[in-house]
């Protein structure tokens, strides 16, 4: 007797892969996020086409507040500072996203190789990730950023890149040094796979998530670091950004004169972008732990449709909701 193959069996299985797929899209953090974030990103790029002055140009209307003309007032030499915002954006998400790669590029060459890889040159690559990590952030940008001759938006961040790397380092490493004695690893070394081909195929991929939160994490690092140059007045000079308008308004003592315009928006403006940033990565979190996923929730569905319990102890256990554990 011939067996048929039934096509009704394996058509409910595409629509459990697909809702994992976009898992992540549907969160509402995440989409929230995202969302902000595809904001700043396309006033970053057409920002300094939309605005309406020269955010340096000076004006008659001295220290006015938000009005049709200005709509978030002018400076105490008549500078729009609604220009001055928009234009300081490109600034600011230029550095977080060339710092975050360049941090993330590092930290997965020397956590990955320093966890994967046994030896004298293992615990170099680490102690060297140690040093770095006891380093003073701001005291050693200051430092930095002041010896050199020039300083610009692409110095800063390749600077803060180069020095922001080693927590994301330490927590790579420690998640490599879990993953190479698991069983298909010892399995893929056991067929004669290529190191590199052990490290890109096999642990690459379930270091994913780590590294895409290290990488907003650092994009928020960047972002917070620079502002604050900028406000000390250790900044790219010639180039707005958030922490530039603030350094002026602090410096003519806005908040003393009552001009609140000069200062709010700027600092909204880094509200805004720090809770996208973080929600993007609690999005992150959720999308890859089930217990963060559940919402706090004793009953869970899972991808297949059934409902069961999570129990929650040193070791998490998935238990049907009649009380019986499952298999």
């Amino acid at each position: 007797m011939t067996v048929v193959p039934s096509t009704a069996a394996t058509t409910p299985v595409a629509a459990p892969v697909k809702r994992r797929r976009l898992r992540f899209v549907a969160n509402p953090k995440a989409t929230i996020g995202l969302a902000v974030l595809g904001f700043f990103a396309l006033l970053a790029i057409i920002g300094p086409w939309i605005v309406p002055y020269d955010p340096s140009e000076r004006g008659n209307d001295l220290l006015h507040g938000p009005s049709g003309e200005h709509w978030f007032g002018t400076t105490h030499l008549g500078q729009d500072i609604f220009s001055q915002v928009v234009v300081g954006t490109r600034s600011v998400m230029v550095v977080g996203f060339i710092a975050g790669v360049v941090a993330t590029i590092l930290s997965i060459l020397v956590g990955v190789t320093s966890g994967y890889l046994a030896g004298a040159g293992s615990e170099l690559l680490s102690a060297l990730s140690n040093v770095f990590l006891v380093l003073p952030a701001l005291p050693l940008m200051i430092i930095i950023t002041s010896t050199l001759p020039e300083t610009s938006t692409l110095t800063i961040a390749l600077v803060i890149g180069l020095t922001s790397w080693a927590w994301g380092a330490r927590v790579l490493r420690a998640q490599t040094l879990s993953l190479r004695g698991r069983d298909y690893i010892e399995a893929a070394r056991a067929t004669g796979e290529k190191t590199w081909r052990i490290i890109l195929f096999e642990i690459m991929p379930n270091l994913t998530a780590v590294i895409a939160s290290g990488f907003v994490g650092t994009v928020i690092f960047a972002v917070t670091l620079e502002i604050t140059l900028a406000f000390i007045g250790v900044g790219a000079g010639g180039d707005w950004n958030w922490g530039t308008v603030l350094y002026w308004a602090q410096s003519q003592q806005a908040l003393a004169q009552g001009a609140w315009w000069w200062f709010v928006p700027a600092g909204l403006a880094i509200a805004l972008l720090g809770t996208a940033l973080s929600l993007v990565n609690f999005g992150i979190d959720e999308f890859v732990s089930p217990r963060l996923r559940g919402g706090g929730k004793t009953n869970v569905k899972t991808a297949d449709g059934r409902t069961v319990r999570m129990r929650v102890g040193f070791t998490p256990v998935l238990g049907n909701s009649n009380g019986r554990e499952g298999s």
